[in-house]
């Protein structure tokens, strides 16, 4: 983890705390991020997409688990540090991208949302294949909730836990309350 993490919190890179990162971004924390690999149940053959590369580090550790990761950031900033930091992995794929303009070519067996969004956005569970997971934050500051979504036949979404991180770039906003 300390290799993906910014020179200046090299020292802190297993402290569980979300790390800061170029454009106001953040890692989030080696807990959420171990919880997120757990739910997720990743099985060798798996094909995942990371909305939200960040450092690179979470995509190299779906790397670990899948048999084939692809990562989309939108900032070409963050990007550029990733794809370098990931270049030894065979098996990943980073895609300089907005994923609210981006369309699949492929279903993903998993799903992985790195930012919040301030509403559930059912986008990317149609990205899914069956049977896939779909791992998202949801909600707004001070209160979100971390939902793992299974498609199929009968649906499945479970809460998590609750958890606060930065939003994702460009996620739809909700209409706002009127009288």
């Amino acid at each position: 983890r300390e290799d993906f993490v910014p020179e200046q919190y090299r020292a802190m890179a297993y402290a569980d705390l979300a790390l800061p990162l170029p454009g106001g971004q953040e890692m989030m924390t080696p807990s959420v991020e171990g919880r997120i690999l757990q739910a997720l149940d990743l099985k060798s053959a798996d094909r995942v997409l990371e909305v939200g590369t960040g450092s690179g580090w979470l995509a190299a550790c779906l790397a670990q688990l899948a048999g084939e990761v692809h990562s989309l950031e939108i900032s070409p900033e963050l990007h550029a540090g990733a794809t370098e930091k990931l270049s030894t992995l065979a098996n990943v794929k980073a895609i300089c991208a907005d994923a609210f303009e981006w369309k699949p070519e492929t279903a993903y067996d998993a799903i992985v949302l790195t930012g919040s969004m301030p509403q559930y956005d059912d986008r990317f569970e149609q990205w899914l294949a069956k049977g896939g997971r779909l791992f998202c934050i949801v909600g707004r500051q001070p209160i979100m909730e971390a939902l793992l979504v299974t498609s199929g036949e009968s649906r499945i979404e479970e809460s998590l836990f609750e958890t606060v991180t930065t939003p994702l770039a460009n996620a739809p906003q909700p209409d706002p309350f009127r009288f």
